[in-house]
């Protein structure tokens, strides 16, 4: 069975405002838990895509990674968890719908970014000294050098062509988390397992295959890169790629999906609560 689209938005606005009216502590585990979700899928789409380009391309390469990434986001919705990324939209929908106040959103914002990014972190450390080197040293395995490659891809690219590059990375993440939202409302509007599975799956595998920037992702990617020997330091993290990614996800999940599908359906979302 799958919900209307107005029952989805409307959906969205009462999951954003059970988020809102979370603790600090409760924002600071589920979303640390979020953070390691989201690196447990960027952490096989790196190992699973290691070498694949030699002998499949790129595309295939890009398509395998998009594949299994998807295992974050799947992980974090059917668990309760939470995303930075996806309270962009959910929480500001709530906002709209008059179930929460802005300051929520700006609490449940910082202190969700700050919880994903130490949860991306914590699995970071445990691929660098765990998978990705051989038997705790300091020799990389293939799939450590390849951590190191996506780290450095992600970063000097943009520090090379300057304010376009800031401009790039940008426009890559608004595209990531609008479709990162669209996940989540096909994942509202089925009641079923598995159609929340599937409808969390297409999108996702789509961002990651076309090669878009997820902050929260890249809080994983880039200092699991870093730990293990890659040429960029954590302010190039920050500025060249954390800072705009994260703007773009912003600008992605408010804009694009929150405010386009609220002012869509909120007449008839006053209809339903005047009958």
């Amino acid at each position: 069975m799958a919900q209307k689209p107005v029952e989805v938005v409307e959906a969205c606005g009462n999951a954003g405002m059970y988020k809102a009216n979370l603790s600090v502590p409760n924002w600071l585990v589920r979303s640390f838990m979020a953070g390691l979700f989201i690196a447990v899928g960027a952490a096989l789409c790196t190992v699973t895509g290691t070498g694949l380009d030699k002998f499949m391309g790129p595309g295939f390469k890009s398509l395998i990674g998009g594949a299994v990434f998807p295992i974050g986001l799947i992980a974090i919705v059917l668990t309760g968890m939470s995303l930075f990324t996806g309270d962009t939209m959910l929480i500001p929908m709530a906002v709209w719908q008059k179930k929460t106040t802005w300051s929520k959103v700006m609490s449940c914002w910082f202190w969700v970014y700050i919880g994903n990014f130490v949860g991306s972190l914590f699995w970071a450390y445990i691929m660098v000294y765990g998978p990705f080197v051989k038997g705790g040293g300091y020799e990389l395995t293939v799939f450590g050098q390849s951590a190191i490659a996506v780290a450095e891809a992600k970063t000097l690219p943009y520090i090379a062509h300057g304010g376009w590059g800031l401009w790039s990375c940008f426009l890559k993440a608004i595209a990531c988390n609008l479709l990162v939202n669209v996940a989540l409302l096909l994942g509202f509007s089925s009641k079923a397992m598995v159609g929340k599975f599937f409808g969390i799956w297409f999108p996702i595998m789509a961002f990651v295959a076309l090669g878009m920037e997820h902050c929260v992702a890249n809080m994983y990617f880039i200092p699991a890169g870093i730990m293990l020997g890659a040429k960029v330091t954590w302010m190039q993290f920050i500025q060249w790629n954390l800072i705009p990614a994260t703007l773009g996800n912003i600008v992605g999940g408010f804009f694009f999906i929150g405010a386009v599908y609220f002012w869509s359906f909120q007449q008839e979302l006053s209809t339903s609560k005047a009958t």
